[in-house]
């Protein structure tokens, strides 16, 4: 099954009133793109490299996605940086991830997920949940961890903030999903908070000075 099967697969299995992932007949993977030629009047789309230097400009928040692992699996996780909320009523939150993940097919088996925010000093657990993995691989050893009170998804110790969701709808666009959460539970720690957020701009990490005295 393809990754855009397994997306429908996982709403699905949300609607299924409680039935396992396994009870939903598969759906068949979107059809692919039809090509063409750029016209000679037609200004061509810009190069991928281009649109990663471009779009790096834009300073963005951390965060680990996770979600319990299925009988004799670790738990699945991977560092996310397109997240967003999305609604206030209902809540919900979003996030986007590569069709070509290893780990977005084991979140939509579950079909829950946390989102963990990370903070100015979890830089190196963030490059621990970026690799990519196979199925069997554990990014959680050594990490210390509780489970999230609704849907047992790990949730990171120390980290600032956490938000518990379950799958409410996926997206295909382009060579990426768009993953929609609704939040079932969420919590933040003031004092892992007050270290600051950890940012991503530009390729590297950095941190959040403050605002000045006047609010600006």
């Amino acid at each position: 099954m393809g990754h855009a099967g397994m997306a429908a697969l996982a709403v699905r299995r949300l609607r299924s009133a409680g039935a396992p992932a396994s009870a939903a007949a598969p759906l068949d993977p979107l059809p692919r793109p039809e090509l063409r030629a750029v016209r000679a009047d037609e200004r061509p789309p810009p190069a991928p490299e281009e649109f990663r230097n471009v779009l790096g400009h834009f300073a963005s928040g951390v965060t680990v996605i996770t979600a319990p692992g299925a009988e004799r699996e670790p738990p699945a996780g991977f560092a996310c940086q397109s997240f967003s909320s999305l609604s206030l009523d209902p809540p919900l939150v979003v996030f986007m991830v590569a069709r070509s993940s290893g780990t977005w097919p084991r979140i939509a088996r579950a079909g829950v997920f946390c989102v963990n925010v990370l903070g100015s000093d979890q830089g190196a657990l963030c490059r621990g949940f970026a690799v990519r993995s196979s199925q069997t691989d554990d990014k959680f050893a050594g990490v210390a961890y509780e489970r999230a009170p609704v849907t047992g998804s790990p949730r990171i110790e120390g980290v600032p903030a956490w938000i518990d969701c379950t799958i409410h709808a996926v997206h295909t666009a382009g060579d990426h999903l768009i993953v929609v959460g609704r939040v079932e539970a969420l919590g933040a720690d003031e004092g892992a908070a007050g270290a600051g957020p950890l940012l991503f701009h530009r390729g590297a990490f950095g941190t959040f000075d403050g605002f000045g005295a006047d609010g600006n």
